[in-house]
């Protein structure tokens, strides 16, 4: 307990305590700008005790965007986002922004361009044809990126998360199965990270010695000639080498493993319920369809720390930079076992959409369990509406269909059988 709640150095801002609320999509931006919303979801994970929280997914560019509800960079959003980031601080949690760039992973109506990736072909789970990035629009998002931490200092941030994992644009330079590229940017291990090593040099230029920089990364892909294990760790060396102050040890591809990044099963009767027509069509009935779901969005068995095995072992490889844990956290005992595995600091949030005062429960009852069933139903509902647990949903009065309450005791029931195994 002493640990947990004791301040943490994270480059150059203090952390009041080790628990950072996660770069968890919210879906809470409207035209991709901050609303009301979003910042009183933020505002209450910091009045609950978090010791920062990071704002989802900010696109370094509109070409990056993947969903009306996300945030892009641009000066006429600052003076909301400042208002955000001081209410943050007067609950007195740091404020963090995750940036990145989506690649392949939207629509031309989103973007309102060609996506773009590390190669041409042709995305299944958007739809879309995505385009080959040529070099000098390569070196044009490298500054993007420099200039995105500059917007996130005049915003209030005192950290930024790079998202180098998960099958965007970043990771898309990185695995194998994406990068297919014949240049500077592509074919050996040195080439494919040449991309992400040019945006930290300078994200780490702009951050100067006012701004926390921490990388999101993907121990492993877990998906047919992706980056493995091994990859995962040298790709972690990489990022040490620029000297940030964290890195966020992840898992999983957004199109083709997305439990293993969210951990337990896939709503598909939810997604399908929520899942914006115009958009998805497609997988919309494909998720309707029996059988096919399954083979589209495996579903994983839920347990508890669920990415503990594997972060164990960057952590015996990575010496020279903090590593932040996440995955699977549900209780004030998780939380303690973090601490005792030696890791510094961890992110949540299923946890903090159920209950945002998380983190004051465990203060309180070090034993404390939030329970949440692990039915997904935030996941399959934060894509296409807001991300909220359902029991919050109730709460509020909104009504969520028969069958989709049946869903959600089943697949919590399942969750639970898992655990006790």
């Amino acid at each position: 307990m002493d640990k947990l709640f004791s301040p943490y150095q994270l480059g150059p801002i203090t952390l009041r305590n080790r628990i950072i609320r996660s770069a968890a999509f919210e879906n809470m931006a409207r035209a991709n700008a901050p609303t009301k919303q979003l910042q009183d979801y933020h505002v209450s994970v910091s009045r609950g005790g978090v010791g920062m929280t990071t704002v989802a997914y900010c696109a370094v560019d509109l070409s990056g965007v993947s969903f009306d509800g996300q945030l892009y960079v641009r000066p006429e959003i600052i003076p909301a986002m400042k208002q955000m980031t001081d209410a943050i601080h007067a609950e007195g949690a740091k404020a963090s922004i995750q940036l990145g760039h989506c690649g392949n992973m939207t629509h031309f109506y989103t973007c309102h361009c060609m996506p773009v990736s590390a190669d041409t072909w042709f995305n299944l789970y958007s739809p879309t044809i995505h385009r080959r990035l040529k070099v000098e629009e390569i070196h044009r998002l490298v500054k993007k990126f420099g200039e995105a931490v500059d917007w996130a200092r005049k915003c209030g941030f005192d950290c930024v998360e790079i998202h180098a994992g998960h099958a965007y644009l970043i990771s898309q330079f990185i695995s194998p199965r994406t990068n297919h590229r014949r240049d500077a940017y592509g074919g050996s291990f040195e080439n494919r990270v040449r991309f992400m090593n040019e945006i930290l040099d300078e994200v780490m230029a702009h951050a100067k010695a006012d701004i926390a920089v921490v990388v999101k990364t993907n121990m492993w892909d877990d998906c047919w000639h992706g980056s493995d294990i091994d990859e995962g760790i040298k790709i972690a060396k990489e990022i040490a080498k620029h000297k940030v102050h964290g890195i966020v040890l992840s898992g999983g591809t957004v199109s083709r493993s997305p439990m293993t990044i969210l951990g337990g099963a896939m709503p598909y009767k939810t997604l399908a319920h929520y899942m914006n027509l115009k958009s998805f069509w497609w997988l919309k009935a494909a998720l309707n369809f029996p059988g096919v779901a399954p083979v589209m969005m495996p579903t994983r068995p839920f347990k508890e720390l669920y990415f503990m095995d594997k972060a164990k072992i960057f952590q015996a490889a990575i010496k020279d930079v903090p590593l932040i844990y996440v995955g699977g956290v549900q209780s004030g005992d998780n939380c303690h076992r973090i601490m005792d595995e030696g890791f510094e600091l961890f992110q949540i949030a299923h946890v903090l959409i159920k209950d945002p005062e998380f983190v004051h429960h465990i203060q309180q009852n070090p034993h404390y369990h939030a329970g949440c069933g692990r039915s997904n139903y935030c996941v399959g509902r934060m894509y296409s509406k807001d991300m909220k647990c359902h029991e919050c949903v109730l709460r509020e009065g909104e009504q969520i269909p028969v069958r989709i309450q049946k869903e959600i005791a089943e697949l919590e029931a399942k969750a639970q059988e898992s655990c006790s195994h």
